[in-house]
């Protein structure tokens, strides 16, 4: 990897792990589709008061529905050229975060 593709990403300055952008992954599915298929589930979620400004929230919808059905371990620097800068802020200040989103849909939670 040049210096100049490390410079692109967030990991030296944000001290952001790959976990944190697996975690994003995850929130984004759940975002894009909170029922995850199941049938006759629906969930109509204000992502608002969770803290998910709307101009993020698209932006997350989006890579969500892109990675549906991906495992969430794609690489950092994918993940982070398709996020806009109101994203990156957002999840840089809410990466150690994240996971409690997948915790807030215990039924759909595989663990």
């Amino acid at each position: 990897m040049s210096a100049e593709k490390k410079s692109d990403t967030p990991v030296q300055f944000y001290q952001v792990r790959e976990v944190h952008f697996a975690d994003l992954i995850r929130a984004c599915q759940l975002i894009f589709l909170p029922s995850k298929g199941i049938s006759r589930v629906y969930a109509d979620v204000n992502w608002e008061i969770i803290g998910i400004p709307n101009d993020v929230l698209e932006n997350l919808k989006a890579l969500g529905k892109e990675y549906q059905y991906s495992s969430p371990h794609v690489p950092p620097e994918i993940i982070w050229g398709k996020m806009s800068l109101e994203t990156r802020v957002w999840f840089i200040e809410n990466k150690d975060e994240l996971w409690t989103i997948e915790e807030m849909f215990p039924m759909l939670d595989e663990d």
